[in-house]
């Protein structure tokens, strides 16, 4: 029976598992979406909204409980000043979870933890001129094979 045990453990013991944990939040704060197996996503969602409200409060002593728990200064940076901004009028549930199926190797459930209320990156907006620059290069060098294919054209 499970009663009142409200920790998945993992398979791991407590440090193992707090470790794991403080990677996977700090992988989710930095990246907004991460795939991972169903059962670590469960345990990391009620880490992650804990954060978040942590975030929420911005002063000197959550910042200081914050990195205490994910040890990345940059990482706790962007939590207080990206992700926790952006669900400032959201009172929980901060977090989505999507299943995917079974992993192939080992038939693991599968599942993706995002932020619901994601903010969009720059690093996304960029890569779509970043297109646009590679069709005008391939355009201008396809002029310059055409006059090469006319010249062994009129060679023969």
């Amino acid at each position: 029976m499970r009663h009142r045990s409200k920790i998945t453990k993992l398979k791991r013991n407590a440090s193992h598992r707090k470790a794991l944990l403080s990677n996977l939040a700090c992988s989710l704060i930095q990246h907004g979406r991460i795939k991972t197996t169903l059962g670590k996503a469960k345990a990391l969602r009620p880490v992650a909204e804990k954060l978040v409200t942590l975030a929420k409060r911005d002063d000197l002593h959550s910042r200081r409980l914050a990195i205490a728990f994910l040890h990345q200064k940059e990482t706790v940076k962007k939590l207080f000043s990206e992700v926790a901004p952006a669900s400032k009028d959201r009172q929980g549930g901060y977090c989505r979870i999507t299943k995917l199926g079974a992993r192939m190797s080992d038939s693991a459930p599968m599942a993706v933890i995002e932020w619901v209320d994601r903010v969009e990156t720059t690093e996304e907006i960029v890569a779509e001129p970043a297109a646009d620059a590679v069709v005008e290069v391939a355009a201008e060098e396809t002029p310059a094979k055409k006059p090469a294919k006319k010249a062994e054209a009129a060679a023969e």
